[in-house]
């Protein structure tokens, strides 16, 4: 940082801002991970400086002997960990990803079933202000009003009637287990390919704690930043037959080179997340979102769908009366980091949402525990009530603080 401080210090004093604000606050947002320094090293190395367009064997520039040893190691080891015919591992994200995917299944104007947003499907599943929603035809399927779960009777009746050319699942904001085969079986019966998303969910599977899509799926996209606790990135999983046109439609119809220090960073993760030490860690972001869990719903909160079964929950505001960018802004105050969520029929806009999103991932990587987990509920919900209360705000904020002191944050503090 020495270097950064002489020649940009407006940047390097914002740096510095976040690293305070990252030590003394807990992050649960369920969308973001600490890294290993590692993963971390491998980012920021001078590999940034090569253009290795193409593949292992097949490039566009002189020069990368070691560029094809890094993407093969980190293309082998993805197939190893998530058993699955053929990687790609250069997109530069979940939403690229998943651009690609789309460009290899299907053509442009063809019909796709995927989860509506609001109810916890994402942006690039269809929604309008995208490249997905003004490329495809999205049919959005919802979960189901009452169990707040996914609605196979809907879904049935949605691909009899559209008869869809791919089916996607996987989501950002469902807190329940995913049935991938009645998934495939539905597909299948209506002649459509199937594509699953599981940025989300990724770690879980990679450590056996979550059904995986790959047996089932055509395609399976995910990110490398999340539950998998690797950099920022995406990364492609495919049946060897599709291997030819998921490459293809990365590079060159999707983007242009891969970025190999974020290559490289990937394929370290992934040898970390083939260690038995990635399965105890996974274990601990699922003790840990029961416990938030289970804590928030003693204290009179209703979480959508009633709990969670992997490492994201739901508040539903509702009945409080505040909206979840309110509980957003207070919570951040008083050191608590998490999202505004829409949730399932929400009546309002998703610029203020009815819902609050919570994850344990970060918390579990920096060494929260259930205790820790179960106060820091409390402290959720003492802010809810009290969200017009600028002393009890700085009261939680000293609190939470307290207990960050006793936790390390990975890349900072180690």
């Amino acid at each position: 940082m020495s270097f950064l401080s002489q020649s940009d210090p407006e940047i390097f004093n914002a740096i510095e801002r976040e690293k305070k604000h990252q030590k003394e606050s807990v992050n649960l947002i369920a969308s973001e991970n600490y890294t290993s320094r590692a993963v971390l090293e491998a980012l920021g190395s001078f590999l940034t400086y090569k253009y290795a367009e193409g593949y292992p064997g097949r490039r566009w520039y002189g020069g990368c002997e070691n560029m094809d040893t890094i993407e093969s190691l980190a293309i082998e080891r993805a197939k190893e960990l998530f058993k699955a015919g053929h990687a790609n591992v250069q997109p530069h994200s979940g939403s690229q990803a998943n651009m690609a995917a789309y460009f290899a299944l299907i053509e442009y104007g063809d019909t796709v079933m995927a989860m509506d947003l609001p109810h916890g499907g994402h942006l690039t599943h269809g929604s309008p202000i995208t490249f997905s929603g003004r490329s495809y035809k999205f049919v959005h399927y919802h979960v189901n009003k009452e169990t707040e779960r996914i609605d196979f009777s809907e879904i049935e009746k949605l691909a009899k009637e559209c008869q869809p050319k791919l089916i996607v699942a996987g989501y950002s904001a469902y807190p329940r287990t995913i049935d991938f085969e009645r998934f495939k079986r539905l597909a299948d019966s209506v002649g459509a390919k199937f594509m699953v998303d599981m940025a989300h969910i990724a770690g879980l599977v990679a450590a056996g704690l979550h059904p995986s899509p790959v047996p089932y799926a055509d395609v399976v996209t995910m990110t490398t930043h999340k539950t998998l606790r690797g950099p920022s990135g995406g990364l492609i999983l495919c049946k060897q037959e599709l291997a030819k046109a998921i490459d293809s439609a990365v590079f060159p119809e999707a983007q242009g080179k891969g970025h190999m220090h974020a290559v490289a960073a990937k394929a370290v993760a992934l040898h970390e997340a083939m260690q038995p030490s990635f399965v105890d860690y996974q274990k601990k972001v699922l003790e840990n979102a029961r416990a938030l869990a289970a804590e928030l719903l003693s204290q009179g909160m209703r979480l959508v769908s009633g709990g969670t079964d992997n490492h994201l929950m739901l508040v539903d505001l509702t009945s409080i009366g505040v909206t979840g960018v309110d509980v957003e802004k207070a919570l951040d105050n008083a050191g608590i980091i998490a999202n505004h969520n829409a949730i399932p029929y929400d009546t309002r806009p998703p610029i203020k949402t009815s819902g609050i999103r919570f994850g344990t991932p970060s918390a579990a990587t920096r060494g929260f525990g259930v205790e820790e987990m179960k106060k820091i509920g409390g402290l959720i919900v003492k802010v809810i009530k009290n969200i017009d209360k600028t002393s009890v705000i700085e009261e939680v904020r000293k609190e939470i603080a307290q207990i960050c002191r006793r936790f390390p944050v990975p890349g900072i503090d180690d």
